[in-house]
């Protein structure tokens, strides 16, 4: 630990110098190569976790070498560094002193050859890109980094580091850094940055139904371990669908609607806000084509991610994540506040998603049996055959009524609709 600590004060000591620069490099480069071995290729059980005063040195000296990459051959200690910088947990306040360096390292035709690497840094530093400091950061820098961002699937590493780095330090799933993205079309800071771009093949990878589970799945991933506030309000969710539309990426702009659907992050009792998703979702599949509801469908009764669901549900709620009265945690969720689902708890969660799809019928009028005559839909679930049954009436699917929620008990879900 103490020559981990004495490590990163050298490095603060040697670019602080009056050395020149190319000569600063020289000597920092040394001390980094001896703590890329420790982060790198040590054994990740006796690794010491990141401290916040260590970072700085570790961004100097990565500036720093962006001027003598060139001049060398790999490994790189700039490789060593941003290896460090991507496996640890970075405060919000560094992201925009990272930005610059970022936006370079991730392009393809740098020297570094670690956009990898750099993709899996831009995932770690997700709670600074939301933070209020971005505000001040130029527009044009961050026009910068989504354009070196790019497509995140593109990113295979070179040849040459698969030789000799650990598996772990260059694993980076590509749809982490597409939730990133989709986080960003629901901000005003960021969603007029985007581009069509961006999401090139992950648009082909959401038009299955495995990559539609494997973005919920990192969404549901990211917003419970990190707490952040993932597309948690009306407005935000509808400004993405919005702008993911404008961009025509419209297979991601229908998995941020399943995730309004399916997760529960808008609270049941939200009247409101559930009718604002209601009527965008109705003017999304009226634009698009009612062909994409069997999609949503399956989503809301897939029962493959139920545990997951449950996590993110009693990570955000108090008492029974499924129940109506459950109100938004006041406090951060913590591991030793976590307890294992109850049988209340699953019997919570299917009952919501009945729920969920007895409002599917009734938006676009339907009930059990038109849906499927319309959709071509397999076999509901059982338990959804036992609680929505004949309750759902028929109504004009073109006329486009507002739908209005009204309060329901646990085993319930009633719904009235005003013409």
């Amino acid at each position: 630990m103490e020559n981990v600590e004495s490590g990163f004060l050298w490095i603060t000591e040697i670019l602080n110098s009056d050395y020149k620069e190319y000569h600063r490099y020289l000597m920092a480069s040394r001390v980094v190569e001896l703590l890329g071995k420790h982060f790198c290729f040590g054994d990740p059980e006796g690794i010491v976790r990141v401290r916040r005063a260590w970072i700085p040195p570790l961004l100097g000296f990565l500036s720093l070498s962006e001027k003598f990459y060139a001049t060398e051959s790999p490994p790189y200690p700039g490789f060593m560094a941003l290896c460090i910088i991507s496996n640890s947990r970075i405060s919000a306040d560094f992201a925009a002193s990272i930005l610059p360096i970022l936006s370079s390292i991730l392009l393809p035709t740098h020297p570094l050859q670690s956009r990898c690497l750099a993709l899996k840094a831009f995932h770690t530093l997700m709670p600074g890109w939301f933070s209020p400091q971005m505000e001040s950061v130029m527009h044009d820098d961050l026009d910068k980094l989504l354009q070196a961002v790019g497509d995140p699937f593109q990113s295979s590493p070179d040849p040459l580091l698969w030789d000799w780095v650990p598996r772990r330090v260059l694993c980076h799933k590509p749809m982490d850094s597409v939730v990133v993205l989709i986080e960003f079309a629901s901000l005003d800071l960021w969603r007029n940055h985007l581009r069509r771009s961006n999401f090139t093949s992950c648009e082909e990878v959401l038009s299955t139904e495995k990559g539609r589970r494997t973005a919920l799945d990192r969404i549901l991933s990211a917003s419970t371990h990190t707490l952040l506030a993932f597309l948690h309000t009306p407005a935000r969710i509808i400004t993405a669908i919005r702008c993911l539309e404008e961009l025509r990426c419209l297979n991601t702009a229908e998995v941020v609607i399943m995730w309004a659907w399916t997760t529960g992050v808008v609270n049941a009792v939200d009247h409101d806000g559930w009718k604002l998703v209601m009527d965008d979702t109705l003017r999304f599949y009226q634009t698009h084509g009612v062909g994409r509801l069997t999609a949503l469908k399956q989503r809301i009764t897939d029962p493959t991610m139920e545990r997951e669901h449950l996590s993110f549900l009693m990570t955000h709620y108090e008492s029974s994540p499924c129940r109506i009265g459950s109100t938004k945690r006041s406090i951060p969720f913590t591991c030793s506040s976590w307890r294992e689902p109850s049988p209340r708890d699953w019997t919570d969660l299917c009952v919501s998603r009945v729920c969920q799809l007895r409002k599917l019928y009734h938006l676009f009028g339907y009930d059990l049996a038109t849906w499927k005559e319309a959709a071509a839909a397999d076999e509901m679930v059982v338990v959804e055959e036992a609680v929505v049954s004949e309750e759902v009436k028929e109504m004009d699917m073109s006329s486009g009524r507002s739908v209005t929620l009204v309060p329901f008990a646990d085993r319930t879900c009633k719904l009235s609709i005003e013409i």
